[in-house]
């Protein structure tokens, strides 16, 4: 699944696998990693790879780093959805994923996304876009809309092999992983200014301890003293309500009491590495 940024692919990856695989926020560079979804179906198994949004500038190194995991991403694939928000007009990252995928040679399906917003102003342009592509599915992950569509199509085009994943999984990603991305979300979620941008998660340990409790520690990691002290937040405040949402989505999905310890550091130059 490709697509520019916010438009709205991990929300709908998380619609077709039925459960939160990937995090998702209004901001742009959420994703960052290539997550594989898995769907589980009598017909047999699709694994969605959901990419980085595509940015037609890429001037810092997290960026370029990003752009060129979405082309990694689309090599080797049996299948092409990408995905667009007929919310805001065509630009110059939509041009260049349209020049990209033009040299895929698998069948592509066309997902306008956002349907469920009324009177959307430009959807009449993507609509036009039809003729470049072998389907098109107007559908709004939000409310799971024309989801099952997606997957009908997407098990007429697959060619018959061996499943990937056993039946249980629903992700490539690791506890530890999945974990600082969660730790990340609620980062963005409540810090509103460009801090976002400058952070990124680690989670070093996840223990279940001998009465039955989760212990996680975990750093969030950012490029500025200042930033530093506003992830914290005066009196500890920011950091203490991070930390308290995160634990209680991890309670709810692990149905075990959890202890977070949450760290923030500086490292200047974190993107060169990861």
């Amino acid at each position: 699944m490709v697509g520019r940024s916010n438009v709205g692919k991990s929300t709908l990856l998380n619609a077709l696998v039925g459960t939160k695989v990937a995090i998702t926020t209004p901001k742009p560079q959420t994703t960052r990693t290539t997550i594989q979804g898995i769907v589980h179906d009598p017909r047999g198994q699709i694994v969605f790879i959901d990419t980085p949004g595509i940015f037609h500038k890429a001037k810092d190194t997290l960026t370029k780093k990003l752009n060129k995991r979405v082309r990694e991403a689309m090599k080797g694939i049996d299948a092409l959805i990408y995905v667009t928000d007929p919310t805001r007009p065509i630009g110059p990252e939509e041009r260049e994923l349209l020049g990209m995928i033009d040299l895929i040679k698998k069948p592509k399906i066309l997902t306008i996304n956002k349907t469920d917003i009324k009177d959307s102003p430009y959807i009449e342009e993507y609509r036009a876009m039809s003729r470049n592509f072998d389907k098109t599915i107007e559908i709004s992950a939000k409310e799971s809309k024309n989801i099952n569509k997606i997957i009908d199509e997407i098990f007429e085009i697959l060619p018959e092999g061996e499943s990937y994943y056993p039946e249980h999984q629903l992700t490539n990603i690791e506890n530890k992983i999945w974990v600082a991305e969660l730790i990340r979300e609620k980062v963005f979620t409540q810090i509103h200014q460009e801090i976002p941008y400058s952070i990124h998660v680690e989670v070093d340990e996840i223990t279940e301890k001998s009465n039955g409790i989760v212990y996680i520690k975990g750093r969030i990691i950012t490029d500025s003293k200042r930033y530093k002290g506003m992830i914290v937040g005066k009196d500890g405040r920011m950091i203490k309500s991070i930390g308290q949402s995160t634990r209680r989505e991890l309670e709810a999905v692990m149905d075990k009491k959890v202890y977070l310890e949450l760290e923030v550091e500086v490292e200047e130059h974190w993107a060169e590495r990861i």
